[in-house]
């Protein structure tokens, strides 16, 4: 890039290109999820786009409607496949080809999460890559959905995909699909997905073809480049309201799926004027299950922390340069091949990000919340349907409440602290799916008391109308509810209940389980954590306590024990 095209830049033109930046992602988000087949990408939208630059996969921008928690992993795993490339280990990129990659210890997450990576050329030469990552509802594996609770290896989550090229010069390559479709249940429904996630692609190049034509590359590249620093200024701007010293925060994740014990999230932060250092001393060793989180997740969740406290900082590269995040070795933040990690993305990230606002809060108590729900509520039912004569894999999310914060209660049924993935309409799931929903509700009490308390989770029960499924759950905070802060109390934890023959069966590991039998007229039944509450309940108004009574948030019982009454 040359000083000249850098100086001719005038803010608006900056600002344009900005937008116009995100606009593509944007779009690109748009096509891959109303093209969709699988409800968890069409209807819950668990999917991201972005573009990657060309030399080291750096993130120049993603769109506002992907889930936050790619934003860095989709940089590593560009990066990787990148360098492989350049090792010769991966084969040389022509104009048409897309990548497919799902290795998690290849800057990726679990293994459902699915990566598509396309090189965009412009005069015979890569200007940037385009890449997106959509949640495909079965990889294979133990279990239905890919949730292996008691997983011990990877191999027993599902098939791992090293990079290879799924279409060349713009044809697929009908041989590593079969290879794929052979190894996953419900394999006729992928091409739907496939299709799409490759069409958003296309829709990016289209865009960015566009934009070049409008701009010229020089013009976009010096852009880019000036988008990197100005966010890396703006990031630093904002770490100079943390005071400076050292912070630590803990949170816990309620056991591993196969060892019944909590393990522990530390995280140290040394802020020093417009830096920050961040370390995990003190975290447990890897664990034996799958609550091992990989490197690309463990900094992406840092990442995602920091962008809900500052969210008015561009998402790029630039907004990554202060933060300093050592790598977390002989931790179970630091996954290596086989560990297990299918509860890496959906509730260890989330973990993670609830220690750095505990971290946080006494430094910046009007920007950061106590702990919200922290859980994606990850439930994937796999059988056979009699009446269609047909399998299905079904996979559900779930929202929860949010922390409360300085001036106002936690959000109820938000979705989780990763992304904006929402569960899908009700409507939809009992069209694809032999089940009746009979509840679903907000779970009234489910907030932690504080001057401000936290918001309220869901309670949803799910029948199965015919045949027969199994059931997996792969969720957290079922020990410890959402932590409070500044003498809030904690939200209510995790519930799962799965009713057969008229009987309560209540996973030994609290909210997590897998292949759990059941048959017709058997229901499960799952109640989602609500936040922690923020500042003493003795502070909150009268008003408010009332206001909560007369909708029914809590019972008076609970209205006098939580706030002093009796």
């Amino acid at each position: 890039m040359s000083t000249d095209n850098h100086k001719k830049l005038d803010p608006i033109t900056l600002a344009v290109i900005q937008s116009s930046l995100q606009q593509v992602c944007d779009e690109m988000d748009l096509s891959f999820s109303r093209a969709a087949f699988s409800p968890i990408i069409a209807e819950a939208n668990d999917r991201s786009d972005g573009i990657y630059s060309a030399i080291n996969g750096e993130l120049i921008a993603q769109g506002a409607l992907g889930l936050p928690v790619f934003v860095g992993t989709m940089q590593f795993s560009t990066r990787v496949l990148i360098e492989m490339i350049a090792c010769g280990d991966v084969a040389a990129p022509e104009p048409g080809d897309i990548y497919i990659v799902n290795d998690p210890y290849l800057g990726g997450t679990h293994l459902m999460d699915v990566r598509f990576a396309m090189p965009y050329f412009h005069n015979e030469e890569i200007f940037c890559w385009l890449s997106n990552t959509g949640h495909w509802p079965d990889i294979g594996g133990a279990v239905p959905g890919g949730f292996s609770a008691n997983a011990t290896a990877v191999e027993q989550e599902g098939l791992r995909i090293p990079p290879v090229k799924l279409f060349k010069r713009g044809q697929m390559d009908k041989e590593i699909y079969s290879i794929i479709c052979s190894n996953i249940r419900v394999a006729e429904q992928r091409i739907g997905d496939v299709k799409a996630q490759s069409a958003a692609l296309l829709v990016g190049q289209a865009r960015l073809d566009e934009l070049i034509e409008k701009y010229t590359a020089n013009t976009l590249s010096a852009a880019i480049a000036e988008l990197k620093i100005r966010a890396a200024q703006q990031m630093r701007q904002r770490i100079t309201e943390i005071p400076d010293g050292n912070y630590t925060g803990t949170a816990y994740v309620d056991s591993d799926g196969v060892v019944d014990e909590p393990l522990t999230i530390q995280i140290n932060m040394e802020k020093s004027a417009t830096e920050l250092h961040i370390d995990f001393e003190g975290t447990s060793p890897p664990c034996m299950g799958p609550m091992n989180s990989v490197l690309a997740t463990t900094q992406s969740s840092v990442y995602l922390a920091m962008r809900h406290i500052f969210p008015d900082v561009p998402i790029n590269a630039g907004a990554f340069d202060p933060l300093h995040i050592k790598d977390p070795h002989d931790t179970f933040l630091h996954a290596k091949y086989p560990r297990p990690v299918s509860g890496c993305a959906a509730e260890v990230s989330q973990r993670i990000a609830e220690a750095v606002f505990a971290a946080l809060v006494p430094a910046l108590p009007e920007k950061v919340t106590a702990a919200p729900a922290g859980s994606s509520g990850n439930f994937a039912l796999g059988g056979f349907d009699p009446k269609r004569n047909s399998s299905y894999v079904m996979y559900q999310l779930s929202g929860g409440g949010y922390g409360g914060n300085h001036d106002h209660d936690g959000l109820t049924n938000g979705c989780s602290t990763i992304g904006i993935s929402k569960t899908p309409p009700i409507e939809v799931m009992e069209q694809y799916f032999p089940v009746l929903y009979r509840e679903y509700a907000l779970r009234e009490g489910s907030g932690g008391a504080g001057e401000h308390r936290g918001g309220f989770g869901i309670q949803y029960s799910i029948e199965l109308r015919r045949g027969e499924a199994t059931a997996s759950f792969v969720m957290d905070h079922g020990r410890v509810g959402p932590q409070g802060v500044l003498g809030g109390k904690d939200g209510m934890t995790n519930s799962v209940t799965v009713w057969r023959n008229g009987e309560p069966y209540t996973p030994p590991h609290l909210s997590k389980d897998q292949g759990i039998a059941i048959k017709a007229g058997d229901r499960v039944e799952v109640g989602t954590p609500g936040g922690g509450g923020f500042g003493d309940p003795a502070n909150r108004t009268a008003e408010n306590i009332q206001h909560d009574l007369d909708n029914g948030y809590y019972t008076q019982q609970q209205i006098d024990e939580m706030y002093g009454l009796t």
